[in-house]
């Protein structure tokens, strides 16, 4: 029997409240981490954990045992990161999730370059409209984008700033005028960026405070890129990422409106469970996305 094996799946199922949490997390049948569990109370006769159909918990002396697992194997990792980071090259399997704006900043290009930098690793990418747990969904890493002040249990590495700007196709000033104030476009149609249909409204900051616009339109959607061939179809006006807009802004397909209003930032992020020492796959790929895109004027 593989000491090490149950001593994980026993951590997995403490740190996750229980088996079917912990499969997901350590990528293992429900059945094998429930064997392992079981295989390590019946070795050393003693109870560990307190089972009801609705939740698991340590017994006082699982919560001793835990404890005591977790630090071997935190040392056991570190051993083993020790010889990883100083005698190889990453290799294996990195799994990562990403929303699905993110295409307009050409993410797969950026896994493309990882895969040719470190042959040895291969990658799957999941592009998701909702928020994701790596940790019960078994992602060794997720790029986001969210706000500076949105808090995670995860450890959060900021790559960059997004500034966002609202827009309009030229044919569609033309044709309803230019909202001189945030208050204007509540008289304007309205193109929104929704996610599982929960709009976003605009905020902007104005010299009287904060004016709030209530994101209502018949026209929405989650594909930023669909958003944009409305926008430039003259439907509507939108609040968009200005990195996807460069080329519209230089070729007149698009114009900026209400410059003299500031939207809030967001920030692209990667995100990660959080863990004494850091596997060298996800920290060289995070060292890839950050030297890629720190420096570019979002």
């Amino acid at each position: 029997m593989d000491r090490f094996a149950e001593l994980r799946a026993f951590v997995a199922v403490v740190e996750n409240s229980g088996f079917t949490a912990a499969a997901r997390a350590s990528r293992l049948p429900r059945s094998t981490v429930s064997r392992l569990v079981m295989g390590l109370e019946e070795r050393l006769n003693t109870q560990l954990l307190q089972r009801s159909t609705r939740s698991v918990a340590t017994t006082s002396t699982g919560q001793v045992y835990y404890e005591r697992a977790r630090q071997v194997l935190d040392d056991l990792d570190e051993i083993d990161l020790a010889v990883t980071t100083t005698s190889s090259t990453p290799s294996g399997h990195l799994r990562i999730s990403a929303p699905l704006p993110f295409q307009g900043i050409n993410f797969a290009q950026t896994v493309a370059n990882f895969v040719k930098v470190y042959p040895d690793m291969t990658v799957s990418m999941d592009l998701e409209t909702r928020l994701v747990d790596p940790v019960s969904e078994g992602y060794d890493l997720i790029v986001r984008i969210a706000r500076p002040d949105e808090e995670t249990n995860l450890v959060d590495h900021r790559i960059a700033t997004l500034k966002y700007v609202t827009c309009a196709a030229p044919m569609y000033v033309r044709k309803y005028g230019m909202p001189q104030t945030p208050a204007d476009l509540r008289n304007h149609k309205l193109i929104v960026y929704a996610n599982r249909n929960r709009m976003r409204n605009w905020v902007y900051q104005t010299a009287n405070g904060r004016v709030e616009i209530k994101a209502e339109s018949a026209m929405k959607t989650n594909n930023m890129e669909a958003l944009m061939v409305w926008v430039e179809n003259g439907l509507g006006i939108s609040v968009l990422p200005e990195y996807a807009l460069r080329e519209a802004f230089k070729y007149k397909r698009l114009v900026k409106l209400l410059e003299d209003y500031e939207l809030p930032k967001l920030c692209l992020q990667v995100i990660y469970p959080p863990t004494r020492h850091l596997s060298s796959k996800v920290r060289l790929f995070t060292d890839m996305v950050a030297e890629e895109y720190s420096a570019v004027h979002f």
